[in-house]
């Protein structure tokens, strides 16, 4: 995090008018909040300043703190303005807030925890999906299975049924709680190249033997075995694609 700097002087590239000016000033001020332009306690520039930094009216700057508030980012106090929370009262499951923090977390940390939690989720609905699938299922995870193995070469189509197998067990898991959970984190973040990493055929080959064993544990009725399966896929597609950057340490269990 660094110290604060000074306001720029000249109004940010998208104050040419984009189509919802609130929303852009919100994520301005996001990302300077995430990357300690204006620490945690310390407030941010009042009305007026914002109003000319970003080359709009009060009732835009006025509504993007709002915004800011319900993300947990700023409180607005009574004679001391809008100060800046702690981290830990972000909401980091908002879009525009994990985006940020993503963007600037050069350990990874923050996509580190968002594969622990897939994992956490992913493994339990496996567990369940090997109780509860029907034939029907476990012939579409095969099909889905032999399909990826088809489209190594194509890391774009691989991806995509990827996607589908997986939701295929948590939709078949039933739990439509934490099925929701990994989908909102999974779109948030699955078209960065910090989450995805590297796709090659070696690595969509790789990829697919572990949801083979998912597969074959899910057709065997062997719940133990498919959440084990699910938790080193999972883990082991995230080490590959995250390279060498930081310390993985928080994966580990």
């Amino acid at each position: 995090m660094k110290a604060p700097g000074k306001e720029p002087t000249t109004a940010p590239s998208w104050a040419r008018r984009p189509a919802n000016l609130a929303s852009a000033v919100t994520a301005e001020l996001v990302g300077r909040i995430v990357r300690g332009d204006h620490p945690a306690g310390t407030s941010l520039p009042p009305e007026p300043a914002l109003c000319e930094a970003f080359s709009v009216s009060r009732t835009v700057v006025r509504e993007a703190v709002k915004v800011l508030q319900e993300k947990g980012m700023v409180q607005v106090r009574q004679g001391a303005g809008t100060q800046v929370t702690p981290q830990a009262m972000w909401n980091t499951l908002d879009e525009v807030v994990l985006g940020a923090v993503v963007a600037e977390d050069e350990t990874l940390g923050v996509l580190d925890d968002l594969v622990v939690t897939r994992r956490l989720l992913e493994s339990d609905m496996a567990h369940v999906a090997a109780r509860t699938a029907d034939q029907a299922t476990v012939d579409a995870l095969r099909a889905l299975v032999d399909r990826m193995d088809e489209l190594v070469e194509d890391p774009l189509a691989y991806r995509e049924q990827d996607r589908l197998f997986h939701d295929t067990v948590m939709r078949t898991s039933g739990n439509r709680i934490a099925r929701g959970v990994v989908r909102a984190l999974e779109s948030q973040v699955g078209n960065t190249a910090r989450y995805m990493g590297r796709t090659d055929r070696d690595l969509c080959a790789a990829s697919n033997q572990g949801h083979r064993r998912i597969y074959e544990r899910i057709a065997a009725r062997d719940p133990a075995g498919a959440a084990e399966a699910m938790s080193t896929h999972i883990t082991e597609a995230w080490l590959v694609r995250r390279s060498d950057a930081g310390e993985p340490g928080r994966l580990e269990r």
